[in-house]
């Protein structure tokens, strides 16, 4: 009979002889009693008694700041600036001087005008008086009253042309830009400036069609700027079509800004109270998820683990708002993470991760 290696044969030993081993450990180990069985105590996790509270639930939207209202001042005669009144950024009331027009041949037209109306008042009153006397036909004066009344039509003309001239703010705002310089043609139509309204100023955001119901014109509105600011403000509109491409609803608040401290332009953060709901403030550490994914909170009734789904209505500082839960709970506050619903505790009073105790 052949023998086989030394080796081998001493590693083929050892493994024999380890599974003998743990075999018989297995085999040899008494099996517990029914005593040494009913000493498995429940899970002692500690509670908190929490009532819920009514509070506001708010929409939450981004959005940016507009403007009241913006225009283009045009120039509503042709010519070449000769100057500006004011500069940019520059504060200006309505009917305030922007700028001047050369007046080139104007005042000429205006003599012009005027001796023509004075010839034809000279006429007309030549001609009435002929015809009191009957010495012409009362057409002739009706023709005469004509000629003079295009005479001062001409002439008004020329001094409404020459008042175009000057340019004027057409509302109290600011000059945003000045999009013609001294020396610049005008055509009739041609832009001079920009003039925006910075009071009151607009916070624009867009409302998800799912939340569309939620807001309507009237409601009160929080805006909250980046610097940590704040301005109460109402909401003035709310798009009745959603746009083609977000479907989304645009919704604009309108607020005060009467010493113009506030720019447009800039970010925003629109606060929407919509409801007022009775929820439970906790902890975020105290959410859990179940196995089917849903976020609730455990709690302790009838000395057993109970999961209570719930969906986060606000969340501040102190912690975050849910409902869903029951009014009054036994909300578990230590040792959640290792009990499931359905499992025996024993309940102790524990306060929430960071309360202090009572």
């Amino acid at each position: 009979m052949p023998r086989l290696p030394r080796r081998p044969l001493i590693i083929f030993t050892i493994i024999v002889l380890a599974v003998a081993w743990i075999a018989s450990g297995f085999l040899t180990r008494p099996a517990p009693t029914t005593a040494e069985a009913g000493t498995d105590r429940p899970t002692t996790v500690g509670v908190a008694e929490r009532r819920s509270e009514p509070v506001e639930e708010l929409l939450v939207l981004q959005g940016d700041v507009e403007p009241e209202s913006r225009m283009v001042v045009r120039a509503e005669t042709a010519g070449q600036i000769a100057e500006w009144a004011v500069p940019r950024g520059a504060r200006v009331s309505e009917g305030e001087l922007l700028a001047r027009l050369k007046m080139d041949d104007r005042q000429a037209k205006l003599r012009e005008a005027e001796a023509r109306v004075a010839g034809a008042e000279s006429d007309y009153e030549a001609t009435r008086a002929m015809a009191a006397d009957d010495f012409t036909a009362e057409l002739q004066v009706d023709v005469k009253r004509a000629e003079l009344e295009a005479a001062r039509a001409e002439r008004e003309a020329v001094r409404q042309d020459i008042e175009n001239t000057e340019l004027r703010a057409p509302m109290d705002g600011i000059v945003h830009r000045r999009m013609a310089e001294r020396g610049d043609f005008l055509a009739v139509g041609g832009p001079l400036a920009e003039i925006v309204v910075n009071h009151p100023l607009r916070a624009v955001v867009q409302v998800p069609q799912h939340r569309i119901r939620d807001v309507e014109p009237g409601q009160t509105a929080r805006i909250r700027f980046l610097d940590g600011s704040t301005a109460e403000g109402e909401v003035t509109f709310v798009a009745p079509v959603a746009d083609p491409a977000t479907r989304t609803f645009r919704l604009e608040a309108t607020f005060p800004n009467p010493e113009g401290e506030l720019p447009s332009g800039i970010s925003a953060e629109v606060v929407i109270p919509v409801a007022e709901v009775e929820a439970h403030r906790v902890s975020p550490a105290l959410l859990h998820l179940d196995d089917d994914g849903r976020l609730g909170l455990k709690a302790v009734a009838d000395g057993r683990v109970v999961f209570h789904e719930v969906e986060v209505v606000r969340a501040d500082r102190d912690g975050v708002w849910v409902t869903g839960a029951p009014t009054a709970i036994d909300l578990i506050t230590v040792g959640g993470g290792f009990v499931r619903a359905g499992e025996d505790v024993t309940a102790e009073p524990a306060p929430a991760p960071g309360e202090g105790r009572p």
